[in-house]
């Protein structure tokens, strides 16, 4: 059996898109590289939004070159957002490459492979819209305790920085019905967390004209047996109800946890940044949503240095986040995206500025974070037992989970915990972007979750429509000599 390895760059998305790639793989014959194993087909799953995309595709690329040579019958194959913009080139500039294949047909991969292998020559094939939802293909999911569902792809923004739409296309829903139907199959296997997943969740219903879907799509998850936790990502201010911020406080399975961008606390930035609403606005939502839950951890994404940026317009946004007391940020310092407006624009800044516009949003962010996780000091947390959210859990000898409010806490572990297990511990200490509980631990439930995982089985589904996702492992794959590619 011929192996496959998938590496994923960029958001959410594309981890879940990643999924759908192994799965569509697995039902081709192909079989997960061990570790340490060269695989038979490499696929780049690219991202063309975070700095210095093309950069670390072409790095990794050039890597895989010499590996290549060195096995003629290995295939590489580039997807995802660069490879719908930069098409061909991939090819031109990489000429090892066997496929690249674009964001609306990532269900061809499978065929593109096999059509590389017989023609002996690369295959690339982008499509301009949608060939098949991305829910209705197989997927091999990462995680037996959580799992990313789709509820729509792409976006009607007109963002001058973001080159999404342009890639994605513009934004197609899901019915509900085929939502609920995957969310209901893979708490049937013992998954405990769903996110739902969309360039912007909460426009969710534009394609059928219900503009309060999603709120209705929250508490119809909250319906559903054995799901404990519901996330979503990412919300547009410009789109936010208040019948979510209801759906939100008034169904127990939906964590009190917002991560809704801001950008700019500029009304001049977010004007020129095409975003459609204001600081006020913004403002406002977080009010109602404090008001309904108190508890609630909100979060945000914010970009420092955009085109035209003055001193003024940076205060502005200190100020913004002072007033907003966001739990954490994800904070990005502007850099070009070709074929975006905003590239276009005059007054780029100087790297010097926005580097020191960066540190001092930053620091501000980050003593916010600090005061506001002192404040759960000595309390009592529950959470979703994790792997791979601790670096440094092998060297203090603790384990990670999430709270129900998304904060990252590491515990020290009792005989038998597990991830996808559920704990409580008390915490003892807080940092900028993290909690410690070092004690004995409150209560701690064994999960089918974290059965699933200490037996290293992983839900498989096999599309909307075409039954029930099924636990198990792959046949394991036949042992190889040769150098690991990682």
């Amino acid at each position: 059996m011929r192996t496959y390895e998938v590496r994923t760059f960029g958001c959410q998305m594309n981890v879940h898109d990643s999924e759908r790639l192994s799965g569509l793989l697995e039902d081709a014959g192909y079989v997960a590289a061990g570790p340490g194993q060269a695989a038979d087909v490499v696929v780049f799953n690219t991202c063309a939004v975070r700095e210095n995309a093309d950069n670390k595709l072409y790095g990794n690329l050039g890597h895989l070159a010499p590996v290549k040579n060195a096995n003629p019958g290995m295939q590489i194959a580039v997807g995802g957002c660069l490879a719908q913009k930069d098409r061909g080139e991939i090819v031109r500039r990489a000429p090892w490459v066997d496929v690249v294949f674009g964001t609306h047909n990532i269900g061809s991969l499978p065929v593109l492979l096999e059509r590389a292998r017989h023609n002996r020559r690369a295959e690339v094939e982008i499509l301009e819209s949608l060939e098949t939802f991305p829910s209705t293909l197989p997927a091999r999911r990462d995680s037996a305790y959580a799992g990313w569902v789709s509820i729509s792809v792409g976006c009607n923004n007109t963002c001058t920085f973001c080159i999404v739409p342009s890639l994605r296309g513009r934004e197609k829903d899901r019915r509900p019905g085929d939502v609920l139907a995957e969310v209901k199959a893979l708490a049937a296997e013992g998954v405990l967390e769903v996110t739902l997943l969309g360039q912007n969740v909460n426009s969710y219903g534009v394609e059928f004209g219900d503009r309060y879907a999603f709120g209705k799509l929250l508490r119809a998850c909250g319906d559903i047996d054995g799901l404990e936790r519901v996330r979503f990502t990412s919300p547009h201010p410009k789109d936010f109800t208040d019948d979510v911020i209801a759906a939100m406080a008034e169904t127990p399975t939906v964590c009190h946890q917002l991560h809704m961008p801001l950008q700019s606390g500029s009304d001049d930035v977010l004007r020129r940044m095409r975003r459609s609403y204001r600081s006020t606005r913004y403002l406002s939502i977080l009010d109602k949503v404090r008001e309904a839950m108190p508890d609630a951890a909100i979060t945000t994404d914010i970009i420092v240095g955009f085109p035209g940026e003055t001193d003024a317009d940076f205060e502005a946004t200190l100020d913004v986040v002072r007033q907003a007391r966001f739990s954490g940020a994800f904070t990005f310092q502007y850099s070009k995206r070709p074929g975006t407006p905003a590239a276009e624009l005059p007054d780029q800044l100087p790297k010097q500025v926005v580097q020191e516009r960066y540190e001092r949003l930053v620091e501000l962010q980050d003593s916010i974070s600090w005061e506001l996780n002192k404040q759960v000091v000595g309390k009592t947390v529950e959470l979703l037992v994790a792997t791979g959210e601790g670096r440094k859990d092998a060297d203090t000898r603790r384990m990670s989970g999430r709270a129900r409010d998304n904060r990252l806490v590491h515990f020290t572990p009792a005989e038998g915990v597990r991830p996808g297990d559920i704990v409580e511990a008390v915490v003892t200490y807080a940092a900028p972007h993290h909690l410690v509980a070092d004690g004995p631990l409150v209560s701690h439930r064994r999960t089918r979750a974290g059965d699933n995982h200490e037996a290293g089985l992983r839900p498989k589904t096999n599309g909307v429509g075409l039954g029930l996702p099924g636990f198990g492992a792959p046949p394991p794959a036949p042992a190889e000599t040769g150098c690991a590619v990682r």
